[in-house]
């Protein structure tokens, strides 16, 4: 970072509105409560469709191919809205830009309730999941403006409820489809999204919106950078996108792998969920850490290693113990996706900036993560084994370990040191 005693170094008056002092104790949790009910609904309504996809494909008499372009979908949505979504956060300003985007979430969870057809139910998950993808770049830079001295702990919190959420409503939504049927029990849960809207107005009108909080003139030029001119934007895009590569592959394949090494599909089963249940407790342990000051890059290149200890216990080791493998490989995921929502903020000058990097690193994220599952199925398909597919991960994981290394140096988007 630049000597502090630069950044005063011109002391020209200007006419722009400075950044916000920081937050009051209110301001703090309303930030707080916002967030985690943002957090809330980004996952639920993918995880829900996962879980009550053979009642759906049945009910709206689909193919397994539509059933797989649901599943498709929100990668490459996620993606687009990561691209899109900070000119327009700059432009209308990030909280007026969220408001729509829960608005678009709500209605397209409704859309998929209530006009039971294919292109009813494709319809609202494209915005549901265009949604959710301006919702992951825009949650940072809120948290850096609006919580300026509380990153990790905010940020660590809306991450434990996206996956809290995600892991309730994943167990519920089949047997609440057999009692009030399947379009109630997706499109139910919009009634979070409407108590969601309403805290976000209230948000909106107590703190006023980012597009008037001008940045400061002493720290003007290093947000001028372009965070697609940076190393380190790509370096942390690659290594949240190879992380969501061995999540979605795990995710959609981790049973199967299971049983073609001789495991039950019931034990399979049990694998995939002590995979989804280890994300709480990375979340809790690494906002913990870096609450108590341990170094991010130690904690970076730890995650990593787990992943890698995993996937080579899961391809080359022994089957039985399978829920140590997978137990790891939970825990590395689920500790890189929330170290790098942090370092969107921790490395940034600016919130325009921190929005940027955000976007810029999700979008990438997002497009190599679409390769994980579908190179997977295709290279599986080919080979009629999961051993090349597997070893390919394997190598990813080992040179993210590196780009861990890099990506949590202590220096700013720009190269400069901390």
């Amino acid at each position: 970072m630049s000597n502090p005693a630069n950044l005063h170094s011109n002391p020209a008056p200007t006419k722009r509105k400075m950044i916000n002092p920081p937050s009051s104790k209110f301001t703090f949790w309303l930030v707080l409560c916002a967030m985690m009910l943002l957090g809330a609904n980004m996952r639920a309504p993918i995880v829900a469709l996962g879980s009550i996809a053979p009642v759906v494909q049945e009910a709206l008499n689909i193919s397994e191919i539509q059933i797989g372009w649901l599943g498709a979908v929100p990668m490459l949505t996620f993606a687009l809205g990561a691209l899109i979504s900070p000119s327009i956060g700059k432009r209308f300003g990030i909280e007026n830009t969220l408001i729509v985007m829960i608005i678009m979430l709500t209605f397209g969870m409704v859309l998929r309730a209530v006009v039971p057809t294919w292109i009813g139910f494709l319809s609202g998950t494209v915005l549901l999941t265009l949604a959710i993808g301006f919702a992951n770049t825009l949650a940072a830079p809120v948290i850096k403006q609006r919580t300026p001295k509380n990153i990790p702990l905010v940020t660590g919190l809306f991450s434990l409820t996206m996956t809290v959420a995600a892991g309730i409503i994943a167990g519920v939504v089949l047997p609440l489809s057999e009692w009030v049927g399947w379009q109630w029990a997706l499109g139910g849960w919009s009634i979070l999204g409407l108590f969601t809207i309403v805290i976000w107005i209230f948000l909106r009108i107590r703190l006023g919106s980012s597009r008037d909080q001008v940045i400061p003139a002493a720290v003007e030029g290093s947000s001028n950078v372009s965070v697609w001119r940076t190393s380190f934007a790509w370096q942390i895009g690659i290594f949240l996108g190879v992380q969501s590569l061995l999540y979605y592959t795990v995710a959609s394949f981790l049973p199967s792998i299971l049983v073609s090494k001789g495991m039950d599909a019931v034990q399979g089963g049990q694998m995939s969920a002590v995979f989804q249940f280890m994300a709480p407790l990375a979340i809790l342990i690494i906002t913990w850490l870096i609450n108590r000051g341990r170094p991010i890059q130690a904690l970076a290149v730890s995650a990593a290693t787990l992943n890698v200890i995993g996937i080579l216990g899961l391809s080359y080791l022994s089957v039985d113990l399978a829920w140590v493998w997978s137990a790891l490989m939970g825990l590395g995921c689920a500790a890189i996706f929330t170290l790098s929502i942090m370092l969107f903020s921790l490395r940034t000058y600016t919130t325009n900036q921190a929005s940027e990097l955000s976007g810029m690193a999700q979008f990438v994220g997002y497009i190599i993560a679409f390769f994980g599952p579908l190179g997977t199925g295709w290279l599986h398909k080919i080979t009629d084994s999961w051993d090349l597919p597997l070893f390919i991960t394997l190598i990813l994981m080992i040179m993210n370990v590196g780009i861990a290394w890099l990506v949590s140096r202590p220096v700013m988007v720009d190269g400069k040191k901390i």
